[in-house]
């Protein structure tokens, strides 16, 4: 790829909005001194890209891979291994906010009573490490992550600081729509309950009780013939009970004493004044506050009556922040009702304007109402354009079909974040998805480049990881998030702490460097703040074609997406061209010709030769 010297001619409104995401609304007039501020700093601003981690998995050097295996036979990563040259190494590909996933203290089978916390019951944790959306603790980090782990929480201090130190930002989870079924704050600061210690346990609910209850009844552990606690091993507690008296639901809302093996059992679901006969016992928010910034929410609330969970999760953000954490991932959001979010978003936001607030929804119908009254910064865009992608990867969709489906969120794409891997997904290399991990340079290329969302990569995609390790919990394809495990592709470019890529092959370096070169182009005005425009191509079956455009910067987007190389032609008036990515193209007084190769892209700066 050429040196880019780019023009900085800007619309300087088209790349506020692009940068502003839901923050409080600005007047669309600005003065002159902000106007060249913004100008001055064009060359500086990219589009944010988030790089999602599971921690324990990212320094883990052991490929004992036993299923079921316990920490020490199968080796944990420590906050410390996020060392200056791992942040290095995860910055260069152009990451602006680390998500740090399975930080907070969730419910797990390694015993570290040395320091008073017993390991949990393995009837009610998934995997041996445990889930790390059944948190038993917010006012803590996991001890698995810690080399000291009596000083796990200044260990986690010491990351935010390295990570800021770096350029990066911090994220992390928040699981607001359930906990472990035997949550206990080890950590609570002074005059904090835990959740549940206050609950009038009699009733199935009450407004401020903070979990649903199967009154006069216990719970009972599920039972499957297909399914052994930690595959069958022996442990003390595996004993098919756990004491729960009266039942509590489920995290997913099932609401018997003995929820099915598929529910999430191992969490209990939170209460948010929401009754059982699904009508609210809390103020609705007017309509017209979709149109309002975060301040006017902030004031809604103020002099309102609130169930006690609303509080309880407020405070649990605002001691984050604190601790210099800069946003929020939230985990399964629509299953909170939207009120709360204008309540939650709106104090955080009032604390840290510039927090990030990314939240899983995979409903469309709720994507506006928990952008506009929710005040989520972005959404998952997995229904829409994730599942999109993937189909046209394997043959069961043409790819003409993408661009239609981006601009059924044309109005809100700005928020709709895209990825291609996650932790919940499965990976391209894996034989279940694409069988092949180059298969991401076309998809990644058009998923960062085809709006102004953020994108997002998870660890060990840049270099092929396909995600077949056999764990323990769940099934291969997916890297494993309830267990002990290394990760073998990742392990290669980490070289036991070198992270220099030293063991990676050839093809899994060559992988790595396009994925550095492409997530450079986030800082192009076009690419930051343009408008899409549609281009059609000679291929419109196979390839995917656009262009991108800020006053005079124009980005032509080129990707194959047949199994065999593609000869396209695109009409489109220009006489030269600088390719910042992939196959150079043929420019003729008619239009653009060329040749893509398999799995090729093509980016190019239009009328630009240097």
């Amino acid at each position: 790829m050429k040196d880019n010297k780019l023009t900085t001619t800007l619309l300087a409104g088209s790349l506020a909005v692009a940068l502003l995401g839901c923050s409080e609304n600005t007047s669309s007039s600005r003065s002159k001194d902000a106007e060249k501020e913004l100008q001055q700093d064009a060359e500086q601003v990219q589009k944010p890209v988030v790089y999602q981690v599971f921690t324990r998995l990212f320094g883990n050097t052991k490929q004992t891979n036993k299923p079921w295996g316990t920490l020490s036979e199968n080796g944990v990563g420590k906050f410390a291994d996020f060392d200056d040259k791992a942040l290095a190494g995860i910055k260069e590909l152009g990451v602006t906010h680390i998500w740090y996933t399975g930080v907070l203290h969730h419910a797990t089978v390694t015993d570290y009573s040395d320091f008073g916390l017993p390991g949990d019951d393995p009837d009610v944790v998934k995997g041996r490490a445990g889930s790390p959306y059944a948190i038993k603790d917010y006012y803590n980090v996991n001890p698995d992550l810690a080399a000291k782990p009596s000083d796990r929480l200044q260990e986690f201090e010491a990351l935010i600081a390295r990570t800021h130190e770096q350029g990066m930002k911090v994220l992390i989870d928040i699981v607001p729509n359930h906990v472990a079924r035997d949550y206990h704050s080890v950590s609570k600061p002074e005059g904090v309950a835990d959740f549940g210690a206050n609950d009038d346990t009699s009733v199935s609910y009450r407004r401020d009780n903070n979990f649903y209850y199967v009154v006069g009844e216990s719970f009972k552990v599920p039972q499957s013939p297909q399914y052994q606690v930690l595959g069958g091993m022996s442990h003390p507690k595996a004993d098919g009970h756990f004491a729960e008296t009266p039942a509590k639901w489920t995290g997913n809302g099932a609401r018997k004493a003995q929820p099915d093996i598929n529910d999430w059992y191992e969490t209990v679901k939170i209460n948010y004044g929401v009754k059982p006969d699904g009508s609210y016992d809390f103020p609705r928010l007017p309509e017209d506050y979709a149109n309002k910034g975060y301040r006017a929410h902030y004031q809604f609330w103020q002099d309102k009556s609130l169930p006690d969970s609303w509080y309880k999760f407020r405070d649990i953000t605002q001691y984050w922040l604190a601790k210099g954490v800069d946003g929020f991932r939230y985990d399964m959001a629509e299953m909170v009702p939207v009120e709360f979010w204008s309540f939650l978003n709106s104090a955080i936001k009032m604390t840290n304007p510039d927090a990030f607030l990314l939240a899983e929804v995979y409903n469309p119908s709720l994507y506006r109402p928990y952008i506009h009254q929710g005040k989520m910064d972005y959404l998952y865009d997995k229904v829409g354009f994730y599942d999109t992608l993937k189909a046209i990867i394997q043959g069961q969709q043409g790819a003409d079909t993408l661009l239609a489906k981006h601009q059924e969120v044309a109005d809100i794409e700005q928020h709709m974040l895209h990825f291609l891997e996650n932790h919940d997904e499965q990976r391209i290399a894996s034989s279940d998805f694409a069988g092949d991990m180059n298969w991401g340079k076309p998809a990644m290329t058009v998923s960062t480049l085809i709006g102004r969302s953020p994108s997002m990569l998870y660890f060990g995609q840049t270099v092929g990881e396909d995600g077949s390790e056999e764990p323990g919990f769940g099934d291969p394809t997916r890297t494993s998030i309830f267990d002990y495990i290394g990760v073998p592709a990742h392990q290669q470019w980490m070289n036991n702490g070198a992270f220099d890529g030293a063991l990676l092959s050839p093809e899994q370096r060559q992988l790595r460097q396009f994925y550095v070169q492409l997530m450079a182009l986030n800082s192009l005005p076009a690419i930051v703040g343009g408008e899409l425009q549609s281009v059609a191509n000679s291929q419109p079956k196979q390839v995917v074609s656009f262009v991108r455009q800020l006053a005079q910067q124009r980005i032509l987007v080129v990707a194959n997406f047949a199994q065999q190389p593609q000869s396209v032609r695109i009409d489109i008036a220009s006489g030269e061209g600088e390719t910042l990515l992939g196959t150079e193209p043929q420019f003729d007084a008619q239009g653009i010709s060329l040749t893509l190769p398999y799995q090729g892209v093509s980016v190019v700066q239009l009328g630009s030769k240097q």
